[in-house]
């Protein structure tokens, strides 16, 4: 009853607020919004060209009307309204894509005064984010699924593949949020075009650039920002400019600076290490060498400095309580990092309006993730004999201690299409090849992170054609077929594989009201490196460590270890199988002139066949009930994940409300468990008024969540909780922007997914203690524009 109390009460609370702005005069009603903007005619898919620079006159013209168009952007576009070419590669209103696709746009994120990735994203539908407060990268899940690449993670083309074995998830990213200016997210393997191994989905990242920073009718523009939080210090600066140097060649740049101490969690307990110091910078040049061909040369540098890791907990912490009811719980090595994360890419692309042959987009680039640990902490402070006299151990590594774990991703992505009509029928034949290889190596003087987060090289390729047509306007028919490929080697070891991946989607399209659509698409992912190789001793407190040792040689519980990695060159890769029935909602002028209603709504099936999952064997150690000795990861004959998602808007103009919710469930079809991975069931409340000419914004978003509770029993289940923010947004002159919000209104401790529960003598939960979100949080935010022709 509790549970369902809370999707109660975000209803009635979005309700309140509507009805609210419902009885505001109506004299607030602007009747501007361009409607052939928003008609229900599909947005050409083509890359909108750059004009030539206008005479002066006419640029002065055209920026005294800058205010009113800026306003009007506020309210007139509704993000399911954004061209995106994320699940298909052509480009179309996410509205009308016939995928499960959410946008967040650039307006959205300077309203959110985000201080992670998670701030953005954790409202869209079927996705969800892994975050540990002392740890600033983030692990997106999508539908379920997420770590070695499930879901796809790309910044300006370029693949974020960064993976090291730790309590944390197995891949995460590091992205300032200050860098975003809007991101693409398609749910499930229906993007299979867009790479291989995106089974669980793609979230896809788009940097600032020049049209962020300078307007219409100017030449150049500058961006100031501050914020200034509470929780403890927080406090961001950030400045972005951009010039046109002429009509066919753009410079970009910027940087950001932040900085964080230590937060609260909703129940007053502050939560060691989770201040950090972030600084990014970003650079693009725009060259425009001939008509219709624009080439861009983009690189993205970031520098995170943390501290991870958690030492023990102190009497009388409300959240200290594991499974046997232990109070004061042992902590966890901690280590001081210094993260280096370098992105660099060059693109290609071509579009002309009367170029029916010749549509394209190319890039190269390069990513690398250098991370460089101190180890400053051991779980105890007992002098080792085997450090010198320091605390620590052969695992884990002895205080003062270095190690370091390095990514190199290179890959190139492109493709073409081409379009022709034959009679009724409209075709965009779409083509094309990616590809990335990874190089991973890792070093620890003491320890043995290069043995749990082995070193090696593994190269994915793959290749696409798409055929998209459509019948005069009552039926869309796409179909597409993927070749994927890998190889991966370290020393010895080696694996390859390959496979061929279908996908086709039918749209019957009978009003302008609803489209209906189904989808089958396969996605297919290979075992990573760590996956395949990972081998040797875990560390922990044990009593068998006189009776064991790991079979590669490496020390077992007789150094403090209780378990051992096992690898695995035989994994076969994952193939995801996923049926969808989806529902495009799009109409405008419902009950005044004006007003918009956009929504999807998706039911899907994801069958994987030959899901891979970390498995606990072995002859319990010290005989039945004792911890068996073995963990490797394993093929299971099937997983299988299913659910339903809803996104939607109502936008009146002065006033806007929507709803949107995830419900899914996962199984371990070979045991009949639940997947730990599967996140809680949301249901998101967003709504909102404008005043004062709509330069004063006031929006409210409550996410309900039901914690997952059918899980693998060595795994504690994510909280349920009521997270409520506000935003409030101010443009009391066209320059000056001014923005305030309250994260976390009601102060409640979450912890947003499950995490290994350990054994009920572990005392050790460091990941349970790191993961709760922060506490109540107020801030506010100044920007400042500076623009000249």
């Amino acid at each position: 009853m509790a549970d369902g109390a809370r999707y109660s009460r975000a209803l009635i609370l979005g309700a309140s607020v509507v009805a609210i702005a419902a009885v505001s005069p109506e004299s607030g009603f602007a009747q501007t919004v361009d409607q052939a903007a928003q008609s229900a005619k599909p947005a050409k898919p083509r890359q909108a060209k750059r004009k030539p620079a206008k005479p002066q006159a006419d640029q002065q013209q055209a920026s005294s009307s800058v205010w009113d168009a800026r306003a009007q952007a506020i309210v007139g576009l509704q993000a399911l309204d954004t061209i995106t070419a994320a699940a298909s590669k052509t480009e179309e209103r996410a509205v009308d894509a016939l995928a499960p696709v959410s946008v967040v746009t650039s307006a959205q994120i300077e309203g959110r005064q985000a201080s992670t990735i998670g701030d953005l994203i954790y409202n869209v539908p079927g996705v969800w984010v892994q975050n540990r407060g002392d740890e600033p990268s983030t692990s997106i899940n999508i539908r379920g699924l997420q770590d070695f690449g499930r879901v796809a993670v790309v910044v300006d083309g370029a693949r974020q593949n960064y993976q090291r074995t730790g309590h944390f998830a197995n891949g995460s990213f590091f992205l300032n949020p200050e860098l975003v200016s809007g991101i693409d997210i398609v749910r499930g393997p229906t993007a299979n075009i867009y790479g291989s191994g995106a089974i669980g989905g793609v979230a896809s990242f788009r940097t600032k650039d020049i049209e962020d920073v300078v307007r219409a009718g100017e030449r150049w523009g500058v961006d100031m920002k501050t914020v200034v939080g509470s929780n403890y210090g927080r406090a961001l600066g950030s400045a972005f400019g951009g010039v046109h140097v002429n009509p066919n060649v753009d410079v970009f740049a910027g940087g950001t600076y932040s900085t964080q101490e230590n937060y609260k969690d909703g129940t007053g307990y502050e939560v060691a290490n989770t201040g950090n110091r972030l600084s990014s910078g970003i650079a693009k040049l725009t060259l425009r060498p001939a008509d219709g061909h624009e080439v861009k040369l983009g690189t993205i540098f970031q520098e995170d400095l943390y501290t991870v890791g958690q030492p023990p907990r102190k009497a009388g912490d409300p959240n200290s309580t594991n499974a046997n009811g232990t109070n004061n719980l042992g902590g966890t090595s901690i280590y001081k990092s210094d993260v280096k994360n370098y992105t660099t890419t060059l693109g290609w692309k071509y579009n002309q309006p009367d170029d029916q042959l010749f549509d394209w987009d190319s890039k190269i680039y390069w990513n690398r993730t250098e991370n460089d640990q101190v180890k400053t902490a051991h779980t105890s402070t007992t002098p080792s004999a085997y450090c010198g006299g320091v605390p620590g151990n052969p695992v884990s590594g002895c205080i003062g201690s270095t190690r370091g774990y390095l990514l190199d991703t290179y890959g190139i992505d492109l493709h073409n299409t081409s379009r022709f009509v034959t009679g009724d029928w409209r075709h965009a034949v779409t083509y094309g090849l990616d590809a990335f290889q990874d190089q991973v190596s890792s070093r620890d003087t003491t320890g043995t992170s290069e043995i749990t987060t082995p070193g090696g090289k593994r190269t994915v390729s793959g290749g696409f054609v798409q055929w998209k047509t459509n019948y005069t306007s009552m039926l869309e028919v796409i179909s597409a077929l993927r070749y994927d490929n890998y190889q991966l080697s370290s020393g010895s070891t080696s694996s390859s594989g390959d496979r061929l991946s279908p996908k086709i989607t039918v749209a019957l399209v009978p009003t302008a009201v609803v489209t209906p659509y189904v989808s089958y698409a396969e996605g297919y992912r290979a075992p990573s490196i760590t996956e395949t190789l990972i081998t040797g001793s875990h560390t922990s407190a044990s009593p068998f460590d006189a009776f064991f040792r790991c079979p590669s040689g490496t020390p077992g519980p007789g150094a403090d270890s209780t378990f051992c990695f096992v690898s695995n060159p035989n994994l076969r890769p994952e193939v995801g199988k996923n049926k969808e029935i989806g529902f495009n909602l799009k109409k405008n002028d419902l009950f005044v002139a004006g007003d918009t209603l956009r929504g999807k709504i998706n039911i899907f099936r994801n069958d994987v066949e030959n899901f891979i999952d970390l498995v606990n064997y072995g002859a319990p150690l010290g005989g039945p009930g004792g911890p068996m000795p073995f963990y490797q990861y394993q093929n299971i004959a099937e997983a299988r994940i299913q659910g339903f998602e809803a996104e939607t808007m109502y936008d009146a103009n002065l006033w806007f409300f929507g709803l949107s919710g995830t419900y899914q469930n996962g199984k371990n079809v070979q045991t009949g468990f639940g997947l730990s991975s599967i996140p809680p069931q949301k249901i998101t409340t967003t709504a909102g008024v404008r005043l004062l000419d709509r330069t004063l914004i006031l929006s409210m978003m409550w996410t309900s969540a039901i914690a997952n509770t059918d899980i693998p029993t060595n795994y504690l289940p994510a909280t349920s909780y009521d997270l409520v923010n506000l935003y409030l947004q101010y443009q009391p002159t066209r320059d000056l922007t001014l923005n305030f919000s309250v994260e976390n209104l009601l102060n409640q401790y979450y912890r947003p997914y499950a995490l290994p529960a350990g054994s009920t003598t572990d005392t050790q939960n460091d990941v349970k203690w790191a993961s709760a979100g922060a506490g109540l949080v107020v801030k506010g935010g100044l920007k400042y524009h500076f623009g000249g022709i």
